[in-house]
């Protein structure tokens, strides 16, 4: 009998003992929960009010960007307004302008030693002479005839084609590269050009260090503006009054240019950084909130009073709330592949080759031929371009294997016949060029693409000379399964992608920008920008207005306290006196 009850009063504490440790489980559980979700609420706040201007800004000027003229010229541009090149009798050949340039490339270079002396007039060591030069065009600038240089190590030089000497443009020469440019606008008086002054270095121009510094030339009653290289003659910027203000609303406040221009362009990646980070937790944060109180009232249950299905009555909560619910999944997408696009902790390679692997690619020394090749054109070119004029003469070479290409205002590449050169690299000349970027790597395959596709295309102010078709892709048999992309004409590595930058291409790109499928379509990809954004928006003023009241009752809330602080301290003391 006594053994039972023991039994019964054993299982009973039992019983109680698990049913207390549940009940501390559950308690546990909720006071967690509380406090997770009272720090979700108190993250998306502060963080809704300490960036809501700055979504603000971002949206608009993305609206800008979106539809800012181009004003750092491209290509394109700078052919369709180049001189006519006219060879004449008696221009230096390549090797000869290079070999009589040593020594005052070697005093600009600021070194006591030039490898490439050797002079081409000699018969012998001429592959050595110009073994440096990586890319060469004729042009005329100015009216005087320039083989436009860039070298190994990135100097950029202009030679005379006269006379071999290195060529400094002056500011009356600048002057005429200016109404040249503008010459076929009727709306501008050339007569009114002048020079503003020099600049060693602008937020205008972005990885154009080495052409620097540039001549800021003003001319007509637009405020058209150039910004011209003084040691090529180069055409890098051009806008007017209008398009400048695009630009300072546009890239310059949505990229922080506003940070370079106070001196602290060193650490504008890095508050890039921490704002897109910023944004993208209170975006996320805020889409939590928002599916935690969204009631549908879908299958019978229970909604808000009134049959709302959202628990704001106020006008700027409730905006807050819808723009947020059905706009934030793209306002993530935006914020966080902007943070991406700062490839935080260097997670991500460049799709665009280094100056080490280009070296590498293109390999060393210069074929005979195009050293010697004395500047002409020939009839059938002449023939070729059916009247348009030709504007620039460009080498293009690919170890001992040279193309001669002649390049038209309109954007036209014909390849020049002349002997020991093709009208395009070989399989054989792409493969080697290939092996010296990548040794010991297989080629896992290789196609001809005559279309873009996911990972080569043009931006908005591309064109096909930019993008130029067809090009090879080169995939190679490495780990991360290489993507090259080349142009068969000209040799030129345009895209080098391994598998973390093809993911970066999906994770930014795509996602911040829309440009891959159906979207690459206009007005399709306006109508959907344009809608997301406008969500966006409203979103961020929303956040500046509910922000702004926050923090005015916070400070009221504030100053209360200290009153009450203040009065007990007063009474205090007067009790004790």
């Amino acid at each position: 009998m006594i053994g039972g009850w023991v039994n019964f009063i054993s299982e009973q504490c039992a019983v109680l003992d698990t049913f207390t440790h549940k009940r501390a489980v559950m308690y546990f559980y909720d006071e967690t929960m509380k406090t997770m979700k009272r720090l979700l609420f108190q993250v998306h706040r502060w963080l809704g009010v300490v960036l809501g201007l700055f979504m603000v800004v971002w949206f608009g000027s993305g609206v800008v960007i979106m539809y800012s003229p181009t004003i750092t010229q491209t290509r394109s541009q700078q052919l369709a307004h180049a001189e006519t090149l006219s060879p004449e009798f008696g221009w230096l050949s390549l090797g000869e302008a290079w070999a009589r340039s040593a020594e005052q490339r070697k005093t600009a270079a600021g070194t006591g030693k030039n490898s490439n002396t050797v002079s081409v007039a000699e018969g012998k060591g001429v592959k050595d002479a110009v073994a440096s030069i990586v890319d060469a065009r004729l042009v005329r600038s100015a009216g005087e005839p320039l083989w436009l240089i860039e070298d190994t190590k990135a100097q950029r030089y202009a030679l005379s084609a006269r006379d071999g000497a290195v060529q400094t443009i002056t500011a009356e020469q600048a002057l005429t590269i200016a109404q040249h440019w503008f010459a076929g606008n009727n709306k501008i008086d050339l007569t009114t050009a002048r020079v503003l002054g020099t600049i060693d270095k602008t937020i205008l121009l972005r990885n154009q260090d080495a052409l620097s510094p540039f001549y800021h030339v003003a001319l007509g009653s637009e405020g058209d503006e150039l910004l011209i290289s003084s040691k090529t003659g180069e055409v890098l910027h051009a806008s007017n009054r209008q398009e400048r203000a695009f630009y300072w609303a546009g890239n310059w406040v949505h990229l922080m240019k506003p940070l370079d221009a106070l001196g602290l362009g060193g650490i504008r990646n890095d508050v890039q950084l921490w704002l897109a980070l910023a944004a993208t937790i209170a975006t996320l944060t805020g889409l939590i909130i928002g599916w935690l109180r969204w009631r549908p009232g879908l299958a019978g249950n229970a909604t808000y009073s009134e049959g709302r299905t959202q628990p704001y009555r106020e006008f700027w909560f409730t905006w807050h709330f819808w723009s947020g619910l059905v706009g934030g999944c793209v306002v993530f997408l935006w914020a966080l592949s902007g943070f991406l696009d700062t490839n935080p902790g260097k997670i991500f390679s460049q799709a665009n080759p280094n100056r080490q692997e280009i070296n590498r690619y293109l390999g060393t020394g210069l074929p005979f031929v195009m050293s010697q090749w004395q500047p002409n054109l020939s009839l059938q070119l002449a023939a070729a371009v059916e009247g348009d004029e030709v504007v620039e003469l460009s080498w293009k070479r690919l170890g001992d294997e040279p193309v001669l290409l002649a390049y038209t205002r309109e954007g036209q590449r014909l390849a020049q016949a002349v002997e020991g050169t093709a009208a395009y690299f070989k399989d054989a000349a792409l493969h080697a060029a290939v092996a010296r970027l990548a040794p010991n790597t297989a080629i896992a395959r290789q196609q001809r693409l005559v279309n873009y596709d996911s990972y080569y295309y043009p931006r908005q102010d591309q064109s096909r000379v930019e993008k130029p078709l067809p090009v090879a892709l080169v995939v190679l048999a490495d780990a991360t399964q290489t993507r090259l992309y080349i142009d068969p004409q000209d040799g030129k590595l345009l895209a080098k992608l391994d598998s973390s930058a093809r993911v970066l291409r999906w994770l930014y790109s795509a996602v911040h920008h829309w440009d891959f499928g159906w979207f690459t379509y206009r007005p399709l990809w306006d109508v959907w920008m344009l809608m997301w954004l406008s969500f966006g928006m409203v979103l961020g003023v929303s956040s500046v207005v509910i922000g702004w009241r926050r923090l005015k009752k916070t400070c009221a809330v504030n100053k209360r306290d200290i009153r009450k602080s203040r009065s007990s301290t007063v009474n205090n003391d007067a009790k004790v006196f």
